[in-house]
C-alpha cells in the first residue's frame, strides 16, 4: 500500500444531515462506485452568447481532460486496489469512474463511512474532507459518490392536499398547450428534430399514460425515452412519489412544444447521481438535446462548496457546446425551506450559468392573461424561490440589473401557482400540479421552438434576456411577494425579468443574436426516438 502523504481537497468538508445519528461503521466489503472528475486541460472561457458553438470533438480537444491525467487516476486506482470502469467518454466528460469496496474507498480518500439513519431514510455517509496522494490531488477537480445522502427534491406541488387525486377547480387549471397559448408561444412549429433532457432524480413514466394523455388533448405526443445514469431506473410507482415530477415534466415540456423530443436521464439522488447526470446529457451525442430542463434541487447550504463549483463547471461547458439549461428556483419562498431566520436559495438555480425560473399566479379568460401576480399561497401552500446567491457572485448579464454583488435569482418566470396549475396525468390518474419545476419545461419547451423558428441554438441564453425589457418580449410582474422579496418594476428576486411575451420576445432575440459564424451548432434535423466532493 503506497504511503504518500494525503492533503485534503478543499471545499469537500461534510457534516452529518441535520436530525441524522450514526447507526455503525459501513461493512468494508460493500461495492460501490465513485466518479472522479479532473480538471479542464485549461480554463473555461467566460460564457457568453456565441456566434459558433464548439462541437463535441472540439470541447474535447480544447478544454476535455488531459489522456496523461486519465492515466494517472487509472494508477492511482491500481495503487489502491480500485477498479477502473471503463465508459470511452473519460475524456469528454472529464470524469473516471472507480469501483471497489468500501475500505479500499477508505484507503484511497482518507475518509471514513459510516451509515446513518435520518427521518428521510438511511444513508452512507462521511464526515470531514476527502484527502488524496498530494501526487494525485492536483488533477482533480470532484470526488463523488463517497457519500450518497439525498441531495435535492422535486419542486413540485399538487393543487390538492396529498393524496386527493383528482380533486380541481376547473375553472383554475389549464393544460399546458392553453399556458402556452396564453404567453403567445407560436404554433405550428416542427420541433421533431430537437431534444429536451430532463433529469430526473426518481420517479418514472408510463409509456401509456404520455400516449393517453396526448390523445386527449389532441396534439402531436413527444418521443420521450429513458437514458439510465449510475444504475437509476425508470421506475414509476405512485402519483404520490416522484413520478408526479416525471409526468410534470413530460406534459409541459410535450404539451407547449408538440412532438418534441424527449430523453428523460434517471439517476440517483446523491451528488454524484446528479453530477453524473448533467454531464451525460449535455455531453450525450446520441440524442443530442439541445436543451435541458431541471426541476431538483436544494439550498445553497447543504451542498459542499466543491460540488456546487462543479455541477457549474458543467453548465458552462454545455454554454460553450450551445445547450441551454432551465432550472426551478424552489418553491419554499425566501428561505427556500431553512427555518434559520435567514434567507436562502437554491441550488443549482443559482448557478450563473443557467435560466433560472420562478413562479407566478395567473388567472385568464378567453385565452388571455387578465392578471400575473408572484406566486405564494403561504403557509403550506407554497410560494416561489427567489434571493441572492452566497456562493457565487453577480454574473456580468446581471449588473445594471441587480443591485450588489451576488448572483440574483430567478432570472425569468411562468405560471407555478397548484390554484392556477396544470392538469397532467400521472400513473392513471389525473391530477392538478403547479409548482416552480413546471416553470422549467415550460421555458424548455419555449427554447426548442425560437431555436426552430430561427434555425439556430440559442444556446446560453442569459446574456440575451436581461437587455430585453417589457413589453419587448416579457411582462414585468410587479405584485405580491416570496416573503423576504417583492416584486417592482424591474427585475426582482421573486420573477426575475418576468414572464414570456413569446412572438414580441422572438423578435427581440433574433435582433439581439450575432452574426452567424462557420460551423455553428443548429437543431438537429433527425428526431432521436428509441469544485469536488459528495
Amino acid at each position: 500500500m503506497p504511503n504518500s502523504r494525503k492533503v485534503a481537497l478543499a471545499g469537500t468538508e461534510r457534516v452529518p444531515l441535520h436530525g441524522a445519528r450514526v447507526i455503525g461503521p459501513t461493512d468494508p466489503h460493500q461495492l460501490m462506485e465513485v466518479s472522479v472528475v479532473l480538471k479542464h486541460r485549461q480554463p473555461l472561457p467566460p460564457a457568453q452568447q456565441q456566434a459558433r458553438h464548439l462541437s463535441h470533438d472540439e470541447f474535447a480537444s480544447t478544454y476535455g481532460a488531459q489522456p496523461e491525467d486519465i492515466n494517472r487516476i487509472r494508477q492511482f486506482a491500481a495503487e489502491y486496489n480500485l477498479q477502473v470502469l471503463e465508459r470511452g467518454d473519460e475524456a469528454l466528460r472529464r470524469t473516471v469512474t472507480l469501483a471497489g469496496t468500501a475500505a479500499n474507498m477508505e484507503k484511497a480518500f482518507g475518509i471514513e463511512l459510516n451509515e446513518y439513519e435520518h427521518p428521510e431514510g438511511t444513508y452512507r455517509g462521511r464526515v470531514g474532507a476527502i484527502q488524496m496522494p498530494e501526487e494525485y490531488a492536483p488533477l482533480v477537480s470532484g470526488v463523488f459518490g463517497l457519500d450518497d445522502r439525498p441531495v435535492a427534491h422535486p419542486h413540485f406541488r399538487y393543487h390538492a392536499p396529498k393524496g386527493a387525486f383528482g380533486s380541481r377547480a376547473a375553472s383554475l387549471s389549464f393544460d399546458p398547450n392553453q399556458v402556452a397559448g396564453f404567453y403567445g408561444f407560436p404554433t405550428g412549429v416542427d420541433v421533431s428534430g430537437q431534444t429536451i433532457a430532463l433529469i430526473e432524480l426518481g420517479g418514472g413514466y408510463r409509456p401509456a399514460d404520455v400516449k393517453n394523455y396526448f390523445q386527449k388533448l389532441g396534439i402531436a405526443a413527444p418521443h420521450v425515452k429513458a437514458v439510465l445514469v449510475d444504475h437509476a431506473h425508470n421506475r414509476p410507482t405512485s402519483p404520490n412519489s416522484a413520478d408526479g415530477e416525471v409526468m410534470l415534466d413530460i406534459d409541459v415540456a410535450g404539451g407547449v412544444a408538440p412532438g418534441v423530443g424527449i430523453a428523460v436521464y434517471f439517476a440517483p439522488n446523491t451528488t454524484r447521481g446528479f453530477q453524473d447526470a448533467l454531464s451525460t446529457a449535455i455531453h450525450d451525442q446520441l440524442n443530442k438535446p439541445s436543451v435541458v430542463s431541471i426541476s431538483w434541487g436544494g439550498p445553497e447550504s447543504t451542498w459542499t462548496p466543491q460540488s456546487m463549483q462543479n455541477f457549474d463547471q458543467v453548465a458552462q461547458e454545455a454554454a460553450l457546446l450551445g445547450i441551454t439549461i432551465t432550472v426551478a428556483s424552489g418553491d419554499n419562498g425566501s428561505s427556500d425551506g431553512i427555518n434559520d431566520g435567514q434567507n436562502h436559495v437554491d441550488f443549482p438555480a443559482s448557478s450563473p450559468h443557467v435560466l433560472a425560473t420562478g413562479g407566478t399566479r395567473v388567472t385568464a379568460a378567453d385565452g388571455v392573461i387578465n392578471q400575473e401576480t408572484v406566486w405564494n399561497d403561504g403557509g403550506q401552500g407554497g410560494s416561489t424561490g427567489g434571493g441572492y446567491s452566497m456562493v457565487f457572485a453577480r454574473p456580468s448579464y446581471q449588473s445594471g440589473a441587480v443591485t450588489g454583488t451576488l448572483r440574483g435569482v430567478p432570472d425569468v418566470a411562468g405560471d407555478a401557482d397548484p390554484e392556477t396549475g396544470y392538469n397532467i396525468l400521472v400513473d392513471g390518474h389525473s391530477i392538478v400540479v403547479g409548482g416552480t419545476s413546471a416553470v422549467a419545461p415550460l421555458w424548455a419547451g419555449l427554447v426548442v421552438l425560437v431555436n426552430q423558428k430561427l434555425g439556430r441554438r440559442l444556446g446560453f441564453i442569459n446574456p440575451l434576456l436581461y437587455p430585453i425589457n417589457p413589453p419587448d418580449g416579457l411582462r414585468d410582474i410587479t405584485q405580491g411577494n416570496n416573503g423576504a422579496y417583492s416584486a417592482g418594476p424591474g427585475w426582482d428576486a421573486t420573477t426575475g425579468k418576468g414572464t414570456p411575451m413569446a412572438m414580441q420576445l422572438i423578435s427581440a432575440l433574433a435582433a439581439a443574436l450575432p452574426p452567424v459564424a462557420a460551423a455553428t451548432t443548429t437543431p438537429q434535423a433527425t428526431p432521436q426516438k428509441a469544485a469536488t466532493g459528495d
